[in-house]
């Protein structure tokens, strides 16, 4: 069924390769075959991308899988899973292009069981697979397996050893290999087991190739890797053994291709050639010959691969709703895209467009396999044009920066970082780029200078002392100065341009540009004619379109330029307004001049959010007067970029219900997706609106007014009741010109401050999305811990797991980003489930601990002494057990021993008050677990303690002649 491997020069191709994996444990073996999940996550906020072929399997893997979940019907599974490693824990991307091997995107093809088939299977299977359907050389293949661990109590894997010999693997092909290389685990904690790999050796030729396998040569390479998940690791430390033993095996299709094929890099294969030709024909660099190093002039081979690379995974990402953006995997989307447009324009001299050309031939490549690709073509292409035009532009002003501040620096001196800063805050620059670029010019970056800049920008958002307050010397201008300003006759800035932008045809805004003289500048709270290269300093203009921090709204940030020199960026990292006049706080990159001409450019991104979140907040405002009551009163709020605050006084609690309803208010009226009326009105006029909503401060005369759905000439008419209706307010803040483009709006966090005012805090758009896919995964898993509490459970350990589980989903869900009325849905029911949980255990340790009590009690029967070693699943079941024994026979005095399965054991003990004060419980569990080489402690009635079990034998010799010595 699958091109055999010898048949002809080339081998299988890569869906032949792809399609022969599936068929043979779907048809042969009787997998059950499944779709590849999407690379975006499900409701997992710990992933930025799907990175391996279990992601989705994780709830089996876990114990937590839903008992009505169709993943309970899993056996046996096989699928090819899109994968990306880019960012996070797994992130290859700077590696991509450097070897021929690293890709951003993969393809894992994995068959898994599920408590059906083990090792001997499992091996058989995956020989069977390499060896007779694609016939690759048996003597070009070894295999790896664990070598054991002493110090965890861990032998070697000889189960899955043998197997391999009994298929006919040489012992020389058959190595052991320590806990790094072949014991996998999922985590800190989890499921966790021995693992095989299967080694691949590109020379063959008869030659023993052991001595490279794990020595990272590029001419022995692992195709496979077979997990065998038996243990779990525990918070202790400890591995437990799983009640089901589970399957995990992932194989990437990139390497086994090469295999197949016949060839040394992955970029050889047909998954990547007919990208490298069409990138050939689509640039003026010569043809791709596979180099890499110092053989690699210009680095233009490099180049063929980040392209090739990159644009597989944008295709991918981009089809399963990842786009570029500018935080979590949408801000490592936008640098695999960036870093392609640099390689196409610079290294490969491509015209603009190559990169979304490539696209056709990517799904061309892949579209068989993931159907989905081939639908989303144009709108891939779309969006990755769109984005590599507004970066071409920054890179062309970025690189003349770059050379211009090359050209005026002293020799061996490092860049400068105020200028890096402009380019990494104002550009968009990833600060790897600017390495990369410097790199190549041979100068370093002051990175010290460059990170004080990024400590004092994080501070300044976190509303530290550089936040603009006055603390800050550079923003908030002092009395003589402002004084100073105004019977100078100084004009106030007007700042009306902020208001000056519109929807384009495609339903995007346009913010119109603006043009400036600077009029003062301002520093260390004096006013000064010139600012010299490298100080911060604030810089006072006669116009701006930028918006200054007021209302409530967050500050624009951006950058200006001077006139007529497009080189030089001043970093616009903060705006404020004083007394008329508005502070831009600059870091500037040269001497900077009153009467210099500038251009100004908002970052239009972080205004965008900003305009989102406030036109949210009036939303949240109105739902919130709708589902409370006309009595509801704002009492404050702040916007940004990320989410909105919203404070409040109500009369008690908010329920979970009530949060619902606000939330469905909200929904109803961005579907509406109605017009925001602007526009500003004499304070008096506007102070007689019915229903208008406005917070206790002053006011300007005239007052802009912010009506949803309502013109504002309406909502003035005399009489008027359309305010009651619609969210009307007064308000300086920046807004959407339609709700719908809110898109969507969860509330994340809703507490009382003080008694009688509540906090919301809630994001919008996608964040919100995002929020919601959390809470249903984790109502899913909460669901799921529920139903399988139901069952009858009689194992103290499976009890306490379950119990644990419980304590950790209540910790997640308290931190998670979800729903608020979700969040306290699922917090009540957590807390119901681990009172449950102790219950039920507390019932079974007292049940075991009265079993256990009732044998010795009919072995030692009224004796004055009972010393034994008894089958305890803990210290407390262990106590128990004394316990009951002393009060059914309160004149015996009781010493019991547990051994415990990870080599410890357990002492609990408890002396007849007759005994006391010559018999000392505490002296007496001292005694024993000495003898054992542990510790004890306790009181003279009752002590426990724990050893090691080679010395159990010597301390309960110890623990009798000890109560033969005190009785």
């Amino acid at each position: 069924r699958c091109t055999p491997r010898r048949s002809g020069a080339a081998g299988p191709s890569a869906g032949q390769g792809r399609a022969a994996f599936l068929r043979f444990f779907e048809e042969r073996h009787g997998h059950r075959r499944l779709p590849s999940a999407p690379v975006r996550p499900r409701g997992d906020p710990r992933l930025l991308f799907v990175n391996a072929g279990m992601n989705q399997f994780k709830p089996i893997f876990l114990g937590t899988v839903h008992p009505r979940s169709e993943l309970v019907q899993h056996r046996r599974v096989v699928n090819s899973q899109k994968c990306v490693r880019a960012g996070g824990k797994h992130n290859d991307l700077e590696d991509v292009g450097r070897d021929t091997y690293h890709h951003t995107f993969f393809e894992m093809l994995g068959n898994w069981s599920f408590g059906d088939y083990f090792k001997e299977e499992a091996c058989s299977m995956a020989w069977e697979l390499l060896t007779e359907v694609y016939e690759i050389p048996r003597d070009r293949l070894y295999v790896t397996y664990f070598g054991g661990d002493p110090s965890l109590g861990l032998s070697a894997d000889e189960e899955c050893r043998d197997v391999w010999l009994h298929l006919g693997v040489p012992a020389s092909h058959v190595l052991p290999f320590p806990l790094k290389d072949n014991f996998w685990e999922m985590g800190d904690t989890g499921p966790c087991g021995p693992c095989t790999e299967i080694h691949y050796d590109h020379v063959g030729g008869g030659r023993n190739a052991a001595a490279l396998v794990n020595q990272g040569s590029p001419d022995v390479v692992e195709i496979w890797n077979l997990v065998f998940m038996q243990y779990s690791r525990e918070v202790e430390g400890n591995l437990l053994p799983l009640p089901q033993h589970h399957v995990d095996t992932g194989m990437g299709l990139e390497r086994l291709v090469t295999v197949l094929q016949n060839k040394r890099s992955n970029y050889d294969t047909d998954l990547f050639t007919p990208i490298l030709d069409a990138i050939h024909k689509g640039c003026r660099a010569p043809r791709y010959q596979g180099l890499v190093g110092d053989a690699d002039v210009g680095r233009v081979n490099m180049a063929y691969r980040v392209v090739a690379d990159h644009v597989r995974t944008l295709c991918v990402c981009i089809t399963d709703g990842i786009y570029p953006g500018f935080s979590g995997a949408e801000l490592v989307l936008r640098r695999i895209l960036r870093r392609a447009v640099r390689f196409c324009s610079e290294v490969l001299q491509a015209p603009p467009g190559l990169l979304a050309s490539l696209v056709p031939i990517v799904v061309d490549v892949l579209g068989n396999a993931y159907p989905e690709l081939t639908r989303n073509a144009s709108q891939i292409k779309d969006i990755i044009n769109e984005n590599e035009a507004t970066f071409l532009s920054s890179l062309e002003r970025g690189r003349r920066i770059i050379e211009r501040t090359v050209q005026q620096m002293e020799p061996s001196t490092n860049f400068p970082a105020e200028v890096a800063w402009s380019l990494y805050g104002s550009l968009g620059f990833p600060l790897d780029l600017i390495d990369l670029m410097l790199e190549e010019k041979g100068i370093s970056l002051d990175s010290a200078a460059f990170n004080k800049l990024v400590l004092e920008d994080a501070e300044r958002k976190a509303g530290g002392p550089q936040a603009g307050q006055p603390g800050n010397t550079n923003t908030h201008l002092d009395v003589h100065s402002l004084a100073w300003l105004q019977s100078s006759k100084v004009p106030a800035t007007d700042d009306s341009p902020k208001y000056a932008y519109r929807l384009g045809q495609q339903g995007q805004y346009e913010f119109s540009p603006c043009q400036a003289t600077v009029l003062m500048l301002y520093r260390d709270q004096s006013l000064h004619k010139e600012v010299g290269a490298g100080q911060r300093c604030g810089v006072i203009l006669d116009r701006t379109n930028f918006y200054a921090e007021q209302g409530g709204q967050d500050s624009d940030q951006g950058y200006m330029i001077r006139l007529g020199q497009q080189d030089v960026l001043f970093p616009v990292e903060s705006v404020h307004l004083c007394g008329g006049y508005v502070i831009h706080e600059v870091t500037a990159v040269e001497t900077l001049r009153a009467g210099d001409q500038v251009q100004l450019f908002v970052d239009e991104a972080q205004r965008l959010a900003c305009m989102t979140n406030h036109t949210a907040t009036h939303l949240l405002n109105f739902a919130l007067r709708r589902v409370l009551g006309d009595s509801t009163e704002q009492r404050g709020s702040h916007v940004t970029a990320q989410r909105l605050r919203f404070d409040f006084d109500i009369k008690g609690h908010v329920t979970v219900e009530q949060l619902q309803q606000v939330e469905q208010v909200v929904q109803d009226l961005i579907q509406k997706n109605e017009v925001v009326h602007m526009a500003e009105v004499p304070l008096t006029l506007a102070r007689r609106v019915q229903g208008l909503r406005a917070v206790d401060e002053g006011y300007p005369d005239p007052v802009r007014i912010v009506s949803l759905g309502v013109p504002v000439e309406n909502v003035l008419t005399c009489d008027s009741e359309a305010a009651m209706q619609t969210s009307v307010e007064l308000c300086c803040g920046t807004h959407l010109l339609q709700t719908g483009s809110v898109e969507d709006l969860a509330i994340i966090s809703e507490r009382q401050l003080v008694k009688g005012i509540s906090r919301v805090i809630a994001v919008t758009g996608g964040q919100a999305k995002e929020a919601r896919e959390v809470g249903q995964c984790l109502a899913t898993e909460v669901d799921s811990v529920s139903l399988r509490m139901k069952q009858r459970i009689t194992s103290i350990p499976e009890m306490q797991n379950l119990s644990k589980e419980v304590g950790h989903l209540t910790k997640v869900v308290a931190s998670a980003a979800m729903p608020q009325w979700q969040r306290k849905e699922l917090q009540t029911i957590l807390k119901a489930l681990q009172r449950t949980a102790n219950t039920a255990i507390k019932k079974l340790e007292l049940q075991q601990a009265e079993k256990a009590a009732q044998i010795l009690l009919a072995k030692y029967c009224n004796q004055p002494v009972i010393i034994d070693t008894v089958s305890a699943d803990s210290l407390s079941i262990l106590m128990k057990v004394v316990n009951q024994l002393c009060n059914k026979s309160p004149g015996t005095s009781v010493l019991l021993l547990s051994p415990q399965a990870s080599g410890e054991v357990l002492c609990a003990c408890q002396v007849s008050k007759n005994c006391i004060p010559t018999f000392s419980a505490a002296d007496w569990a001292m005694a024993v677990c000495t003898q054992m080489e542990g510790k004890a402690g306790g009181s003279l009635i009752v002590a426990k303690g724990s050893g090691n079990a080679r010395g159990m034998q010597g301390a309960l010799t110890t623990a009798l002649e000890f109560a033969q010595s005190k009785l």
